[in-house]
C-alpha cells in the first residue's frame, strides 16, 4: 500500500533562486599592496562574520578565515575589513559564502595558494564548517558562478 503524498513533497523546500542568492552582489574591491617577501603564510581571522540565510532571513554567525601565501600582492585589512561586513544584511547561503570569499581573495590578491574557512554557529542544533582550497584539486570546478548545486564538502576538522 503506498502513502499518499505529503502537500509539501509537491515543491521543492529550496529553489535555484535560494541556491544562487548573494552570488550577484556587487561585493566591494579588496584593495592590494606590493609584497616584499617570498614564501611566508599570512593568517586572517574574523570571528565576528555575520550574513543571512536565504531561505529563513534568520541571521548566521560565523568565523571566516582566510589563508593564503602572497605571491606579488598582499590584502589590505581595511579594505578586506569592509569587504566581509558587505555580506551582514546579504542573504546567501553558507557554503556560498566561503566560495565567494576565495574566488575573490584570489581574483584581488592572485597568491601562491589560499584557503577560506568558514565555521558557522549552530542555529536549529547543527553547526556547519565549510573550507574551500584554491588552486582546486584537478576535476574541480574553478568558478562559483559554474556551481550552484554543487558546494564544497563540509569539513570538521582543523587546518
Amino acid at each position: 500500500m503506498e502513502m499518499p503524498k505529503s502537500p509539501r513533497s509537491t515543491s521543492p523546500r529550496y529553489t535555484a533562486q535560494h541556491a544562487s542568492a548573494g552570488l550577484d552582489h556587487n561585493f566591494p574591491e579588496i584593495e592590494t599592496w606590493p609584497n616584499q617577501f617570498p614564501g611566508y603564510e599570512i593568517v586572517v581571522d574574523d570571528p565576528e562574520f555575520t550574513s543571512v540565510c536565504p531561505k529563513t532571513g534568520l541571521p548566521d554567525f560565523g568565523n571566516i578565515v582566510i589563508r593564503y601565501e602572497p605571491s606579488r600582492l598582499c590584502l589590505e585589512l581595511k579594505s578586506l575589513k569592509e569587504y566581509l561586513q558587505a555580506y551582514r544584511n546579504l542573504g546567501i547561503f553558507q557554503e556560498n559564502i566561503v566560495n565567494q570569499v576565495l574566488q575573490d581573495v584570489v581574483r584581488w590578491a592572485q597568491p601562491v595558494w589560499a584557503e577560506v574557512k568558514g565555521e558557522f554557529r549552530p542555529r536549529g542544533g547543527i553547526s556547519t564548517v565549510v573550507v574551500a582550497r584554491w588552486p582546486r584539486k584537478r576535476g574541480q570546478i574553478a568558478e562559483v558562478e559554474l556551481m550552484p548545486y554543487s558546494w564544497v564538502s563540509l569539513l570538521q576538522s582543523d587546518f
